[in-house]
């Protein structure tokens, strides 16, 4: 007797086939997926500006309790900051700029 191997119990009919996707007409194939890229780009944007402004607020806070007349001084004379410039107004520092 031959063995059957792997071959299919199942007539071609009788498989089950995904049901096919809606077609989109030309108009709305080539504007919602810029759609959706904006709206996922907007999305990830509002989070990441939250995200921000939390830990600014946190930072503000902490920097607050320590920005006293006697640290300023110090920050100063450390960083030389007559001779090189305040670090805090280069244009690299733009995260610090509210």
């Amino acid at each position: 007797m031959a063995s059957q191997g792997l071959r299919p119990h199942m007539h071609a009919t009788a498989r089950v086939t995904a049901p096919a996707a809606p077609k989109l007409g030309p108009v709305s194939s080539r504007i919602l997926p810029g759609l959706l890229v904006l709206g996922v780009a907007y999305t990830v944007g509002s989070y990441v500006r939250g995200q921000l402004t939390r830990e600014s607020g946190t930072m503000d806070r902490i920097f607050s309790q320590q920005n006293t007349a006697e640290v300023e001084q110090a920050r100063k004379k450390a960083l030389q900051v007559e001779v090189n410039g305040d670090p805090r107004n280069n244009l690299l520092n733009f995260l610090g700029w509210s």
